[in-house]
């Protein structure tokens, strides 16, 4: 039996692990690394991709990154949460505000350090990244349209440091990079329409406060057809191996996205949009191999 306070350790651990969203770190590093094998560094040996100090480093500056945006989204969205998200917000509770703000500027502190060994650019790309976070979640998430194209860019910045690092400049990649982000700016929107209620009593300023939730559905449905867009450019036009089957699953869904949306009309709908737009997220990093599975035999033998 547990103690106490091996209880209440184990709770607040939990609790701090559900503020930095824990689950959602673990995927970008797991996408970190199979993008640099597979795509970023695919002249390079697996051995050298993975061994690579440089880039473990880059990995750990950006997870540092993402737990302190994550501790001060929560920080500002506090009241929101109540409304939106009851149950995860008494958990979150759990550790207080200055405990969480002085987590926050320690994981800065070390995404900074961890920087440091890679280079002056790398420290001055984080530095820039922190502040992003910051004054997106204190200024500009507020906004309509900008705070989502914002949060956009934002979440997909760390593969911007791995982009960046190998210097990797294929078309592909562009291709890969708007797919992305399209499907990354559905789910803002997504989520501000899930999230209504509470936007309304906080005075946030979001697309479907703002514009209406209809002028919202019709932003959905332009964005999942231009994310068809990229989709159906890179099953035709560049050899991407077994992963066209994700592109083709992933036409299928956002199709049915846009027939859902019409029907959509209550928290519990929107969530099951999200949902979608997550699997095809999720899917998307873990067939990140399927690109070229003869390359990574190659490399191996």
């Amino acid at each position: 039996m547990l103690s106490r306070n091996q209880k209440d350790v184990l709770l607040k651990f939990f609790s701090m692990f559900s503020v930095v969203r824990g689950y959602n770190i673990l995927i970008v590093v797991i996408a970190q690394y199979l993008a640099s094998i597979y795509i970023m560094a695919y002249d390079k040996s697996l051995g050298d991709v993975v061994f690579d100090l440089n880039l473990f480093f880059l990995v750990l500056a950006s997870s540092a990154t993402i737990a302190g945006g994550y501790i001060i989204n929560n920080f500002y969205d506090s009241e929101k949460d109540l409304i939106n998200r009851p149950i995860k917000s008494m958990i979150d509770k759990v550790v207080s505000q200055n405990t969480k703000l002085s987590l926050y500027f320690i994981l800065n502190f070390v995404a900074v350090i961890m920087a440091s060994y890679v280079s002056f650019r790398a420290v001055l790309f984080f530095s820039l990244y922190i502040f992003g976070i910051w004054f997106y979640s204190h200024k500009l998430k507020k906004l309509p349209i900008v705070g989502n194209l914002v949060s956009a860019t934002l979440t997909i910045t760390p593969f911007f440091a791995i982009f960046l690092y190998y210097k990797n400049f294929e078309l592909v990649i562009f291709v890969h990079a708007i797919f992305l982000f399209l499907i990354i700016s559905m789910r803002e929107l997504t989520k501000d329409l899930e999230n209504i209620k509470g936007d309304l009593a906080l005075d946030y300023k979001t697309i479907p406060v703002v514009y209406g939730v209809k002028a919202s559905k019709v932003m959905l449905t332009i964005l999942a057809a231009l994310t068809l867009v990229p989709g159906v450019i890179l099953i035709m036009y560049f050899p991407i191996g077994k992963m066209t089957f994700f592109f083709y699953a992933s036409i299928v869904l956002l199709i049915s996205f846009i027939v859902l949306i019409w029907r959509s009309k209550s928290k519990l709908h929107f969530l099951a949009l999200h949902n979608i737009l997550k699997i095809i997220i999720l899917a998307g990093v873990f067939c990140i191999p399927l690109i070229d599975v003869n390359l990574l035999l190659n490399r191996i033998i």
